[in-house]
């Protein structure tokens, strides 16, 4: 396997593709083809995993119910540190996120959200490294082998990450181009609170509600304090997230923040509940 493609940067063509990028890689890297603001990043590839773990013996560990000799093989695999340094040092200064990118992620049978690790504010190549690992491990998780035992395939082993420069998000939360209550596809619903996204996400805070319809007009809002969207940024959100849904032919789950400096999307897949 060539280096060049174990560790390639978010706007690289080769990036978009999810058997080689995952599902959250391969996303991102169409967004930036579209020209939709992501932030600066990387991928550490399906393939580099797959140099990085013996892969006969994981997945015969898999197939015999071996969960824990699976996990210690993953634990024990290395990724490559100085490809992974090179493309860190290309980044901005300051913390990473270092997020999970299955290739079997998200389709029309399943979902995959929220099953694999992500690590947040991470300062250090050796951080970035211990995190890749941990990436790669949360894939084998007692909850994950058994929804892929369900939903997939135990032969899905293929995990890429992505590290991504964190946002130093005033607001962020969640769209949806798509209404998940009433599946309403005239509407688009926002999810919005102060600080970084992951506490609307994981529910640490009580965000605020907003539905708008395509024109971008707000029709209904439920607001927690002090209101956190304003009618233009609604109204920008909601032009992006259907370019989104456009573009990938299907109602979308879109993870978004706004810093001083505008709007970033950082995460789009298909809303699979409709």
């Amino acid at each position: 396997m060539s280096d060049a493609l174990l560790v390639l940067d978010l706007d690289d063509p080769r990036t978009c593709d999810v058997r080689r990028a995952g599902g959250k890689g391969a996303s991102l890297a169409n967004m930036i083809r579209n020209g939709i603001r992501v932030p600066p990043g990387f991928v550490v590839t399906a393939p580099a995993f797959v140099q990085a773990v013996d892969g006969t013996a994981l997945l015969s560990a898999l197939q015999a119910g071996d969960l824990d000799m699976a996990r210690e093989l993953v634990a024990s695999a290395q990724p490559p540190r100085d490809l992974v340094k090179q493309a860190y040092d290309r980044l901005p200064a300051g913390p990473v996120a270092v997020r999970s990118s299955a290739c079997a992620e998200d389709g029309d049978a399943a979902s995959y959200a929220g099953q694999q690790e992500t690590f947040l504010f991470v300062r250090d190549l050796d951080d970035v490294l211990r995190a890749i690992v941990g990436c790669w491990l949360s894939f084998f998780s007692e909850r994950a082998v058994f929804y892929r035992q369900h939903k997939g395939s135990l032969d899905d082993v293929a995990m890429a990450v992505v590290v991504q420069r964190m946002v130093d998000a005033t607001k962020s939360g969640v769209l949806f181009t798509v209404d998940p209550v009433t599946r309403r596809r005239d509407r688009v619903v926002v999810e919005a609170a102060r600080g970084i996204g992951e506490q609307v996400v994981s529910g640490q805070v009580t965000p605020d509600h907003y539905t708008i319809d395509h024109r971008g007009t707000v029709k209904r809002r439920r607001i927690a304090g002090e209101r956190v969207m304003s009618d233009d940024e609604l109204a920008e959100l909601t032009l992006l997230g259907l370019k989104l849904a456009e573009l990938n032919g299907c109602p979308q789950d879109i993870e978004w923040a706004y810093d001083d400096t505008g709007l970033y999307m950082l995460q789009s897949r298909p809303v699979t509940t409709v």
